[in-house]
């Protein structure tokens, strides 16, 4: 039987060796870009694009009133470096169909090649900084206003008119309390001056008090502390809300369960801890949709009650947007 199948494999033997053999497949190069930063979703009939400036690393020195311990037990627990922690830079654009608003601008070139990103993500968003009309600030730190000017000390949005809280302008703008203030932060003082004065000077930076409607649908909302005008945003269409609250959270894996942790960037840091306690039991309590400029991109969900004065954060879960 063996016999009779050996001329069988001859012949097969004879025909693989005239199939070419295929070249060893090349390594493909790996891309090492990430997708654009940004994420849209509606409230009511506005449309909210969430926009990511970049990431910096914090020192968790920086943070006050917790246990060094217990620190690296939260940090861990929400797997959280130490001892530095990853934190978000979000900025948040507003279509309500009648005004483009941008919350917040972002660092631009001020803090390092990690941010600077608001502008690129927005036109990769399909908007451009020059359809915006409004930019509404919630303070004047450096990475919330330093993406207000361009390279060349121009307005990167050169059609809007840039609204900040009376409290935070008297405060940042004040030569008497930049004289006062120590070395290391005479240049937070000098930068705010050198940006409110790009629109100063063209007629577009203008002041606003709590309670103000900035746009139909766009309210200012306390929440001093952080600085003295540090403000939060409720945006409101129909029958849905979404509070924007800028710096009420800086580390997600410590705050929410300890709201009494500061940092040191609070000017006022009871006031800062009041306002966060406040504003997290009435976000829990009324289930309202949260909006944070250092919470993970993009920066929305919701605030859960966990226990009397103990909060977690909870993530929306990305969905496509309603045809």
């Amino acid at each position: 039987m063996f016999k009779k199948l050996t001329p069988i494999i001859a012949v097969s033997a004879a025909l693989l060796a005239l199939v070419p053999v295929a070249p060893a497949i090349a390594e493909v190069p790996m891309v090492k870009t990430q997708v654009p930063g940004y994420y849209r979703t509606m409230v009511g009939q506005f449309e909210v694009t969430a926009l990511f400036d970049g990431a910096i690393e914090l020192d968790v020195k920086l943070l006050r009133n917790t246990k060094p311990d217990e620190l690296k037990w939260r940090l861990a627990r929400h797997f959280v470096g130490n001892p530095k922690m990853q934190t978000a830079v979000n900025a948040y654009l507003i279509n309500t169909g009648k005004n483009l608003v941008l919350v917040d601008a972002g660092a631009a070139g001020l803090f390092g090649p990690g941010l600077g990103n608001v502008i690129s993500n927005m036109k990769a968003s399909g908007y451009d900084p020059s359809q915006v009309d409004a930019v509404v600030v919630t303070h004047m730190h450096g990475d919330h206003i330093g993406g207000l000017a361009d390279a060349n000390s121009q307005p990167a949005f050169p059609n809007a008119v840039v609204h900040v809280s009376q409290a935070d302008n008297d405060y940042w703008l004040s030569e008497k309390n930049a004289a006062g203030a120590p070395a290391d932060m005479q240049g937070l003082f000098k930068m705010a001056r050198d940006i409110a004065g790009i629109y100063q000077s063209r007629g577009k930076w203008k002041t606003f008090s709590d309670g103000s409607e900035l746009v139909p649908g766009i309210r200012a909302v306390k929440a001093n502390g952080h600085t003295p005008g540090h403000t939060a945003f409720s945006v409101e269409s129909g029958d849905q809300k979404l509070l924007i609250w800028g710096d009420i959270i800086h580390a997600h894996g410590v705050q929410f369960s300890q709201p009494e942790v500061s940092i040191e960037f609070d000017v006022d840091q009871d006031q800062a801890i009041a306002t966060r306690r406040s504003l997290l039991y009435a976000m829990a309590t009324g289930k309202t949709l949260v909006a944070g400029m250092h919470l993970p991109f993009p920066g929305l969900g919701h605030v859960r009650a966990d226990g009397k004065g103990v909060y977690s954060w909870v993530p929306i879960e990305y969905s496509p947007l309603p045809k």
